[in-house]
């Protein structure tokens, strides 16, 4: 069987071990071909190839990003995208897809499968938002990086009385915020899940400030105000009708100085949490889920993803991975407050 490989969405730690293992496993074991697609869905639309064998996977467990390249291209916005897709899939010979990628790239992947392209799916994004799988590889080393730039902010903050308020990722789901304000000891962390109470907020930094510390705000980028409390731009849609975010990090400084009084920085993590060499557990994680992934090609289980439970490694349909986005539950919510302030 000859196989095509792509990565689709925002890049993030992990994606070059799944490509290993998939590589490796799928030429050793099964004595499977491979051709990698470049920057995720644009490669099938635009005949964009480059060769996938055990050569060109050698060392790249550690590094971060992807080998493959990667976008944000939606072939359903294309004119006869899905026509294009199968004339590529047969110049190459390829006789079925691994998509790895998140609620996006994976949305595709399952409406390809519905159409007849045999696909099968591996979970990636740093927001750990898919609901089919507990986890998500990305998302540890994301955390970590956000944790040490917190731990790092504290002293700054002491030092100089100032409120410091960190921007992490999480569009519609703040697991990020949460794991990393929790193990960075952070004084209120704000999440997409559950609009925040400006006034609540302010109350919480003076509390800080009267035992004679400063407070560190974690904030996930998708955070909102409750209705009507403050005002906040909405910039450009992407591809697949995402709004491109506006720094919440830098509404809440200015709020937070005007109303208390208290000099006030944001630090926006950005592109950094996505950056770099990935952690121990993201690499065991993206590690099974290839050797995983290429068994369900071999069985041909298509329309089907990866999906860790427990410690299992599951197939789920496609469609039931992005279904719903798995958001942050009121109940874990509620050990997080009770350090704020």
């Amino acid at each position: 069987m000859r196989i095509g490989v792509l990565t689709g969405g925002g890049d993030c730690p992990g994606l070059n071990a799944v490509i290993r293992a998939v590589v490796r496993k799928g030429t050793d074991v099964y004595g499977h071909s491979f051709v990698g697609f470049r920057d995720g869905w644009r490669g099938p639309l635009q005949n964009a190839t480059v060769p996938l064998g055990v050569e060109a996977v050698r060392g790249i467990l550690p590094r971060g990003g992807t080998i493959l390249g990667s976008s944000r291209t939606n072939p359903y916005k294309e004119d006869d995208g899905v026509a294009r897709i199968r004339d590529t899939l047969a110049a190459h010979a390829v006789d079925a897809l691994i998509a790895i990628g998140g609620e996006d790239t994976l949305g595709v992947a399952a409406r390809l499968h519905d159409e007849g392209i045999p696909v099968v799916g591996v979970p990636k994004t740093i927001d750990n938002d898919l609901s089919a799988t507990d986890y998500t590889f990305g998302f540890d080393t994301a955390v970590n990086i956000a944790m040490e730039a917190i731990d790092r902010l504290h002293t700054t903050a002491e030092s100089h009385h100032r409120v410091l308020i960190v921007e992490v990722m999480g569009r519609h789901a703040g697991w990020i915020a949460l794991h990393s304000g929790m193990a960075g000891g952070a004084n209120v962390i704000l999440l997409p899940e559950r609009p925040f109470d400006i006034d609540k907020v302010c109350a919480f930094v003076e509390h800080r400030f009267a035992s004679h510390y400063a407070p560190i705000i974690v904030v996930a980028e998708g955070a909102v105000p409750v209705a009507g409390s403050l005002t906040v731009k909405e910039g450009e849609l992407d591809a697949f009708g995402h709004v491109r975010l506006q720094g919440i990090a830098s509404v809440l400084e200015t709020e937070i100085r005007g109303r208390t009084g208290r000099e006030s920085r944001a630090t926006v993590l950005g592109h950094v949490q996505r950056g770099g060499t990935p952690t121990a557990f993201d690499r065991w994680l993206a590690t099974r889920f290839g050797l995983h992934a290429v068994d369900a090609a071999h069985d041909g289980a298509w329309g089907t993803m990866v999906a860790l439970r427990g410690t299992r490694i599951d197939r789920v349909p496609l469609a039931e991975a992005t279904r719903e986005l798995k958001l942050v539950p009121e109940e874990l919510y509620a050990e997080a407050e009770v350090f704020f302030g």
